[in-house]
Order: structure tokens, then C-alpha cells, then sequence
């Protein structure tokens, strides 16, 4: 799909050995370390400029785990599958490497390394993807956590009857992993008296849609129609824009705006009236959302970025990865610490 993150290796020695980074340290591929103490990765790209970073040792106390840790391994976009499957090795074989949460790479990983893991949960058999790894007796699981963690912000953002009270649509810029995940939760998740009439999907790659399809193809009936368009061209979203009805949602998962600069749109683009705007990236030049907020109050948008997402998602995989209880009231709490170091 449309790139969530943008790298380059972190570099290759003289012998072309590939190395990733991991807290900062080099690590060749085919390595397994030992942890000292249980330890989280986190699976991405960037993952250094992320605020778990801060909020991480702060919800660790908030859940009582004790020494855990949270260490990232950052991987280049396409990365080779050897080092895919390295990440998935670490947890397998380090009794202490608890789990991982995974970003940007999770159709990719689940595809190099699928022989790996033990058992699949429904969503990931679903969607083709991997957010969430974790160990339970002695078994290495994949989950998809999106479809449960989108649908919870989404509730939030939208409330109950959303379609049905404002006749909206859905405008999806990237069908990418998230977007993949999103397409599935409103088609059957939102309520079954409540999916949208219609669900535009946009992305560059062809192979991202045909994904698409398939997956959504496992749903069987539905009454939302979904319409699948190949384009990179953010003028001709523009004109996707333009088409949609007052009350429609326009979510970017196309990672534009985060480490890959730039929109999904331009800057000509007209939001519909009443809309609701959410831009899934909380970090980064950010330039989807000050699109959107700059048409805010004249067409009467409501504009949201990704730090709830952002929320969900975190406590949701450390939940599982640590098995832990996330009850409301301990989301609360991790809400709060999230928030005040946020500021």
C-alpha cells in the first residue's frame, strides 16, 4: 500500500551482511540475544521517535510489570525476509522476549515467516497481517489487533447510528494494513443495523487491493458497497473528495504526512460539509491533518488525529503480550500517565 514509514537500511558492512537497529545497537541478521529481563519489541521503522518510548516505563508500572522492558528493531520498508523472520526467531527462542508489537511491516512479516508461529487468531487469518506477537504455553501466536483497535476508536469518534443518522460515506487513503483493518470493521463491526452504504478504498499498489478484495471477500453478504481504486495522483482524490456526501469519514492510512512526506491530497482539496477527518498519524510533518483543520470551522468538519489510535492500539497489544487485564478503569489510568507526558 501507500508507505506508512519512511527509512533506508540502517546500514551494511563491508562483508554486505544486512544489519537492523535495535535501541541503537546494530544487530546482524541470523542473531538471537539472550534478554536480560522480559522484554517487548516493537516492529517498525522508525520506532525511536514514537512517544512509547517515554510512556512505556510509566504504564509499566501502572500494569505492575516489574522489570519489563520495551526494545525497538527498526527494518527498512520491504525489508529481505531473512530479517523477518529473525524477529520472529528472537521471540520463539528467548525465553524472556515476551512478544512484539508490530507496525508499517505487518502483512509483510506475517508472509516471510508464517511457518513460525503456532496459531494464527481470527483476524490475522483474515486479513493476511501480524500486529501483535505473543507467547502463550510455549506457543508463538499472530495477531491482528487493528480490526478491534480501529473499532474502538472509531466508536469514539463516531457514536452509535453514525451512518445511519447522516447518510455519510467512507473514504479510505491507503489500504495498507490499517486500512485493511478499518475497511473490516465498519463492513462488520459497527453494528449490523449500521455499515456504510459505500466505502471508497484508495491505494497506489495493485497488489495492496487485490489483498484487499480477498480479505473482504471472506466477509460474505454485506450491504456496503465497496469501491477498489489504484491512484497515486492526490488530485484524483481530490476528486474522490469532492464526490462524497456531507457526514462522510475520510481516514488516511496512507503513512503520508509521518516519515514520507506530503498528503494523500492537495491542498486545493474540499472536505464535505460535517465530515469526520481522521488523520491516523499523531507524529510528523502532519500535513493531511493542518489540510483538514484549515477547513474546520468553514465546513463544519470534525478533524482528528491518531493519538487515540495510538492509545488503544499500545495498551491493547502490551495487554496481550504481558497477559494482562485491560479493564476501562486501567485504560483510564494509562490514558492519563499517556497524556500528561504527551504535554
Amino acid at each position: 500500500g501507500y508507505p506508512r514509514e519512511g527509512a533506508t537500511l540502517s546500514g551494511s558492512d563491508p562483508r554486505g551482511e544486512i544489519r537492523c537497529r535495535t535501541e541503537g545497537v546494530s544487530m546482524s541478521a541470523g542473531s538471537v540475544e539472550t534478554r536480560p529481563v522480559p522484554t517487548m519489541e516493537f516492529i517498525g521503522v522508525t520506532t525511536g521517535s514514537s512517544s512509547i518510548v517515554k510512556v512505556f516505563p510509566g504504564w509499566a508500572q501502572v500494569l505492575d510489570l516489574g522489570e519489563a522492558r520495551l526494545k525497538g528493531r527498526d527494518l527498512p520498508l520491504g525489508a529481505e525476509t531473512d530479517l523477518y523472520r529473525q524477529a520472529v526467531e528472537q521471540i520463539r527462542s528467548d525465553p524472556l522476549s515476551m512478544g512484539a508489537l508490530v507496525t508499517t511491516h505487518k502483512i509483510n512479516l506475517l508472509a516471510a515467516a508464517r511457518d513460525l508461529f503456532d496459531e494464527l487468531d481470527p483476524y490475522a487469518r483474515l486479513c493476511e497481517e501480524v500486529s501483535c506477537i505473543s507467547k502463550r504455553d510455549g506457543r508463538v501466536i499472530a495477531h491482528a489487533k487493528d480490526p478491534i483497535t480501529a473499532g474502538r476508536s472509531l466508536r469514539t469518534l463516531l457514536g452509535p447510528g453514525y451512518f445511519r443518522r447522516t447518510g455519510g460515506e467512507v473514504l479510505c487513503l491507503g489500504a495498507g494494513g490499517t486500512g485493511t483493518a478499518i475497511s473490516v470493521y465498519l463492513v462488520e463491526g459497527q453494528t449490523p443495523a449500521d455499515p456504510p452504504s459505500r466505502i471508497v478504498m484508495v491505494d497506489k499498489s495493485h497488489e495492496s487491493l487485490d489483498a484487499l478484495r480477498r480479505v473482504h471477500g471472506r466477509l460474505g453478504t454485506s450491504s456496503t458497497e465497496i469501491e477498489y481504486v489504484e491512484n497515486a495522483d492526490p488530485a484524483q482524490n481530490d476528486e474522490l473528495l469532492d464526490a462524497l456526501p456531507p457526514g462522510s469519514l475520510i481516514v488516511n492510512a496512507s503513512g503520508m504526512g509521518k516519515d514520507i512526506p506530503g498528503s494523500p491530497v492537495t491542498d486545493s482539496a474540499r472536505f464535505p460539509e460535517r465530515g469526520v477527518v481522521w488523520e491516523l498519524n499523531y507524529r510528523g510533518e502532519l500535513d493531511f491533518l493542518r489540510q483538514a483543520r484549515r477547513q474546520e470551522r468553514t465546513r463544519d468538519l470534525r478533524v482528528e488525529d491518531g493519538w487515540l489510535y495510538f492509545l488503544h492500539g499500545w495498551s491493547e497489544v502490551i495487554a496481550e503480550v504481558f497477559h494482562v487485564e485491560l479493564t476501562p478503569e486501567r485504560f483510564e489510568l494509562l490514558s492519563t500517565e499517556a497524556e500528561a507526558i504527551r504535554s
